[in-house]
């Protein structure tokens, strides 16, 4: 018997040691078990929502439907308030949080009571189930049971209890195609979630699991004695206070379909394709400003249908964080016939004189002039290129700053001349002008004066470059870093989120760096403050409050683009006025029609605005110039004032606005130096003009003093002073169906006659300043000018008849 008892107790402890062995591997199957279905079947979480787009502040601004045509507003964590939480998991799953997505207690208990009825008659399923029913629907069998069982597993096992209760209330249905909490708020209440009473939250909790017969809007009082019910379960259970549920039971339901959300529509629209994976898109708009730009546009606009002028764009920057405040893009989104939801902001225009401030900029910083250097305001022919100034009339000899204070087109064309084109295109490329990248090999001096394209946002970009002391900074359309955390957890997971956030916030406008100097941004600055000046509106006087801004206006070829933009520390703002459509009106420019609406924007955005104005830079000083050429005084130089001068950079070339001449006592005729006799002459100074000068003051018989025709008797030819002509272009192919040429000149003035030369044959003398008309032979065709002195200038065409 000891033996027996031996081998019993061998035989129990055998047993034993078995029993433990499979209590340890069965879990660990399982769960391995587990892990290698997860691996190889498993969960994709990408549930697609709706873009909603809001303010800085949080508004919401506009939504739009998702790729499905649904409502699936995205509802964020922080949007879910203790008292919605409560409600909902009282209803639907009051362990939740205890449970690991099934709650066995329910499951045996409705399996039991199935089995007991022979039908089914409780489901059981937790939120973590009805979410994975609601991402894959499938009939509802005992085997669909199973496989949402499994998924709810594996839902627990990659996110968090509150993220699971998240994409629950983002899923549930409101019917139609209104699915999640915030969808049915904002589109039945007309309020975000976290804002909803516990009655207005216990009506969005009851209606998912009947949207059929619980039909918001329609069947409201029946659906107030539904919520009754609950709310009195919510007051057995202790829930809440008695008085708030009281207050819940008296609250009278006010829902009904709501229009969604539209405002802020072009930069909505804009964002939606820029970040079409984020839920939610922060831009970076402040409701006031905003709301007052559109006002004011759409007003402005609505006076000008008068004047056949039917569209405005308006952006606001601000200049501390660049943040665009308020974007405007047409006066009325829903205006099909006038173009409405076309975007005024990025379409591309023509600029007018508004890139004028920029080439002044540069050659300051080329040191190539100062604000008081003289240009000629003349008639001038820039290799076939003869530009006009807007109100046709010309100045004759004015400095830098009256020449951009004014717009002048002429002075401007010259100083793009001696800068060259090329170097202006350089800083547009490096401002990211994207028009002006493709357009540039065909660009010329034509540029200036708005032979280009442009946008208003890539305007209003530059010029608050001079808020910045010439620091060209990005443009923010989304709050910094927000728009990387509103990734949705299904996002993160499927990966298409976070590559998204982190995407650039706008390719086109994306460059940080030095434009221009402070020094020349300051000069810049000064000038386009003066209010003495053209493109001041007409009739705004003193009834008017000015705001103290520095501003630029522009005028297209044909008056279809009025352009203002202006800026001060704080802001920077640009307007555009037209149509969409590209039709001219004569009475649309700059000054009268755009600049208005740039002062009303200005005042209700920064009226008396306390903030300091720009201070000069350290590398400025002052130094006298002469008032006639704004260069450095000679001997000669009598009268003087104080000019800017950027050290170190700004030309100190002499000022040679007078020359000294030999002459005889009476001052009736000059000498060069080669007939200069050996007494009897004298010397005396004498205006030095520039030729096209000289032919401006003869064209319209200004006076002035004239240096005395050169002795007649000097054998020597000067080789200098030549005649330059103006018209026809050198190298030009011209067509002509029963058309005249002119021809044209401009010589010095102390010739009084020109001879015109075609293939080498006089054609005919005439005075220097009298165009001449002729019927040029086809082909190609040598035109000759010689003066009276002997100099002489060749210059080739082709003519070409027209069949």
């Amino acid at each position: 018997m000891p033996n027996a008892s031996k081998t019993t107790k061998q035989l129990l402890k055998s047993a034993l040691s078995m029993t433990k062995k499979r209590f340890f591997w069965l879990p660990a199957s399982l769960i391995l078990l587990f892990f290698l279905i997860d691996l190889t079947f498993p969960f994709r979480v990408n549930p697609r929502y709706s873009t909603l787009v809001t303010a800085a502040d949080g508004t919401v601004l506009h939504a739009f439907l998702n790729e499905e045509d649904k409502w699936r507003l995205y509802t964020e964590l922080d949007e879910i308030t203790p008292l919605l939480r409560q409600t909902i998991l009282q209803k639907e799953d009051r362990y939740f949080y205890y449970h690991f997505g099934i709650n066995p207690v329910s499951v045996g208990r409705a399996l039991a009571k199935n089995l007991t009825t022979g039908r089914r008659t409780s489901g059981a399923s937790t939120i973590t189930m009805q979410v994975v029913r609601l991402l894959e629907p499938r009939k509802r069998t005992y085997g669909s049971k199973i496989i949402e069982m499994l998924r709810a597993l594996q839902l627990e096992a990659h996110y968090s209890k509150d993220e699971i209760l998240q994409l629950y209330l983002n899923l549930i249905p409101y019917g139609s195609n209104v699915e999640g909490i915030k969808s049915a708020s904002m589109l039945y209440f007309g309020k975000l979630p976290q804002v909803l009473s516990l009655a207005e939250i216990t009506t969005l909790t009851i209606i998912p699991n009947r949207p059929s017969s619980l039909r918001l809007g329609r069947k409201n009082p029946y659906i107030v004695q539904e919520r009754n019910k609950w709310l009195q379960r919510f007051a057995k259970a202790g829930l809440f206070e008695p008085q708030v549920i009281e207050d819940a039971l008296r609250e009278p339901l006010r829902a009904e379909r709501r229009e969604a959300p539209k405002l802020a529509p072009h930069l909505s629209i804009r964002l939606r394709k820029q970040y079409p994976q984020l839920p939610i898109v922060r831009s970076s708009l402040v409701p006031a400003r905003q709301t007052q730009a559109e006002q004011l546009t759409r007003n402005y606009v609505n006076r000008l249908r008068s004047m056949n002028i039917h569209n405005a764009a308006v952006v606001v920057i601000n200049n501390e964080t660049m943040n665009v405040e308020a974007y405007v893009g047409s006066a009325d989104f829903t205006n099909p016939y006038d173009g409405g939801q076309v975007d005024g902001i990025r379409a591309v225009r023509s600029p007018g004189s508004t890139l004028k401030p920029l080439l002044y900029a540069v050659a300051f910083d080329k040191g190539l002039m100062t604000p008081k250097t003289t240009l000629n305001d003349v008639p001038t022919n820039f290799g076939g290129f003869e530009p006009e100034n807007f109100d046709r009339q010309f100045n004759g000899k004015v400095t830098v700053e009256f020449a951009l204070a004014n717009s002048l087109n002429i002075p401007a064309v010259k100083v793009l001349s001696d800068l060259t084109p090329g170097v202006l295109i350089e800083y547009l490329k490096k401002a990211d002008f994207q028009t002006v990248k493709k357009q540039s090999a065909g660009l010329g001096l034509s540029m200036i004066l708005g032979g280009c394209g442009v946008t208003l946002e890539e305007l209003t970009r530059l010029f608050a470059a001079f808020a910045h002391e010439g620091q060209l900074k990005e443009l923010h359309y989304t709050v910094d870093d927000k728009v990387k955390t509103t990734s949705s957890p299904a996002l993160l997971l499927s990966g298409e989120g976070s590559k998204k956030a982190n995407a650039p916030k706008d390719k086109t406008i994306r460059a940080e760096e030095r434009l221009i100097s402070p020094e020349a941004t300051y000069l810049i600055n000064s000038i386009l403050t003066q209010v003495t000046r053209p493109d001041l509106p007409n009739n705004f006087d003193n009834t008017y409050h000015l705001p103290r801004i520095a501003w630029k206006t522009g005028t297209s070829y044909g008056k279809k683009d009025a352009w203002s933009i202006g800026y001060n520390r704080r802001f920077t703002v640009g307007v555009w006025v037209g149509n969409f459509s590209g039709v001219g009106v004569p009475e649309l420019n700059g000054a009268n029609i755009a600049t208005p609406l740039l002062f009303d924007v200005f005042n209700a955005l920064d009226y008396n605005s306390p903030t300091g104005w720009f201070k000069p830079a350290s590398d400025l000083n002052r130094r006298k110039v002469c008032a006639e050429s704004g260069d450095v005084p000679s001997e000669f130089c009598t009268h003087q004032l104080l000019d800017y001068a950027i050290m170190g950079v700004s030309h100190t070339r002499k000022c040679q606005h007078l020359k000294w001449v030999f002459t005889n006592p009476t001052g009736q005729r000059s000498y060069c130096t080669e007939c200069l006799p050996d007494s009897g002459y004298v010397k005396k100074l004498y205006p030095n003009l520039a030729p096209e000068l000289i032919a401006y003051y003869e064209l319209n018989r200004f006076p002035y003093v004239k240096i005395p025709p050169h002795n007649p008797a000097c054998t020597r030819v000067l080789e200098v002073g030549a005649p330059i002509i103006t018209s026809p272009n050198d190298g030009s192919e011209y067509f002509l169906e029963g058309q005249q040429l002119q021809l044209a000149c401009q010589a010095a003035n102390d010739v009084k006659e020109v001879y015109w030369y075609l293939n080498d044959r006089l054609y005919q003398k005439t005075s220097p300043q009298t165009p001449l008309f002729v019927t040029p032979p086809l082909g190609n065709v040598k035109i000759s000018c010689s003066d009276d002195k002997g100099r002489n200038t060749d210059i080739r065409i082709k003519v070409i008849a027209v069949n």
